[in-house]
């Protein structure tokens, strides 16, 4: 009985089951994300390699993977979403044990292009818009929201433990075991969980005609998705100039934070996150999806302004830990605006191809970041990404004003067959009204 009230609580009512699947998938990857994305400057500064060289690999990471989901989005509805994510996940096992074998740059940086490795503990992978398809078929409605929140909240929880595994090569070396080792290691099990992700994802069924539309290239919400892509991509811009292996490497350079320390910072950082992540569905029935992806996002841009500029290490860490209860509140609902607004048959293109600018964006952040702190300009990175972000908050609110009304549940059946006579009706059958 304990196990079904777990399973209710994690799967919203009238949830597909197969969608626990993708959320204990999700938990697995974000696990090994949140300790991949602190340890993995630490690993290349350990390899010889310096700031600039950082920065470069995070970008050939997050350019690779805007590559790979572009693939997805175009070819993808060719395929069986159950085979690119098997496929994903092999790909993720075969990148954990390119970086425990290579230790000069050049093989490095290919493996960072074409794997799965994440400078951030967000998902920026091809696994997100195939994940992100399968969730908006699982569920409709408060139930979709609610659903994308819990994935989301999972995997800030999960990254959350991963950022206390970065303590681990620490404690290793102490039980005296070789530091560079140590590093290896944690590489190594990152591949291994690739491995157990494939084997969960090959049991995920096919949906048949009945339970999904058939996937197709986009079409008539083209238009939406275009604006949504551009300005996504000025947010991820902004984002890629601090993903987590950059902030980390900006403690590590400006206040000579140890890999211990940065553990618990991160962990306490993802708690919040966490936090923000529960709070998300609550907020969003009550002020809607736009409002709450701008309204919560603005003032997390000012802490991280603020936490740049402070001189000393607590309060700039409490900062960013306060920024954190705000700055992933946009997250669950940017991703249920985005299905709400594109028919289903095109989810798997929308989400692929508001993905891929973002990551095509957020690529050239880190190696802007790293050029930044290899300078000396240790706080620039930090108050550009506020500034931007606040930019991308107003520009959002400002042009998809008309969307506030956006209902988180369907309208009534009665409803749509009015509006669908008098004109007012979008793609995938809501009624949206044009004014706030």
């Amino acid at each position: 009985m304990n196990l079904d009230r777990l399973n209710d609580w994690i799967l919203p009512p009238t949830t597909s089951k197969q969608a626990r699947t993708l959320l204990i998938g999700r938990a697995l990857r974000a696990f090994c994300d949140g300790y991949v994305s602190v340890l993995l400057p630490a690993y290349l500064l350990a390899l010889g390699l310096g700031a600039w060289e950082v920065g470069l690999i995070g970008t050939a990471t997050l350019l690779g993977s805007a590559l790979a989901t572009l693939a997805v989005g175009t070819w993808g509805h060719r395929l069986p979403h159950r085979r690119l994510l098997s496929g994903a996940a092999l790909l993720m096992a075969a990148t954990g044990i390119a970086f425990a074998g290579f230790s000069s740059f050049w093989p490095l940086l290919l493996a960072a292009f074409v794997g799965t490795l994440n400078p951030s503990a967000g998902d920026v992978s091809l696994f997100l818009p195939l994940e992100h398809a399968r969730l908006a078929e699982a569920a409709d409605g408060d139930a979709r929201t609610t659903l994308f929140a819990r994935y989301s909240l999972v995997g800030s929880l999960f990254a959350a433990a991963g950022f206390l595994a970065v303590a681990l090569p620490e404690w290793l070396t102490i039980a005296g075991l070789e530091h560079s080792t140590a590093l290896r290691g944690m590489f190594l099990l990152y591949g291994g969980v690739g491995l157990l992700v494939w084997w969960l994802y090959r049991k995920i069924p096919d949906p048949t005609p009945h339970q999904a539309a058939l996937p197709k290239p986009l079409g008539a919400s083209r238009g939406v998705v275009v604006r949504l892509a551009v300005l996504f991509s000025v947010d991820a811009f902004a984002g890629g100039m601090i993903v987590h292996s950059l902030l980390a490497l900006w403690l590590f350079q400006r206040f000579d934070l140890s890999l211990a320390a940065a553990s618990y910072f991160f962990f306490w950082a993802g708690l919040a996150t966490a936090c923000s992540l529960l709070a998300a569905p609550w907020v969003t029935r009550r002020i809607g999806l736009l409002n709450t992806m701008v309204f919560m996002h603005l003032p997390s841009n000012i802490l991280l302004i603020l936490a740049a500029l402070v001189p000393n290490l607590e309060l700039s860490l409490g900062l960013l830990i306060l920024r954190g209860l705000l700055s992933q509140m946009d997250v669950p609902t940017r991703s249920a605006f985005v299905m709400a607004v594109v028919t289903p048959p095109e989810r798997v293109a929308a989400a692929s191809f508001t993905s891929v600018p973002r990551s095509l964006a957020a690529a050239i952040g880190p190696l802007l970041g790293g050029a930044l702190f290899a300078a000396g300009w240790l706080a620039t990175p930090l108050v550009a990404c506020g500034l931007l972000k606040i930019v991308y908050d107003l520009a959002l609110l400002f042009s998809f004003r008309r969307y506030r009304g956006i209902p988180v549940q369907p309208p009534p059946k009665k409803l749509l067959k009015k509006k669908k006579r008098s004109g007012e009706f979008f793609p995938q059958g809501f009624d949206f009204k044009s004014k706030a």
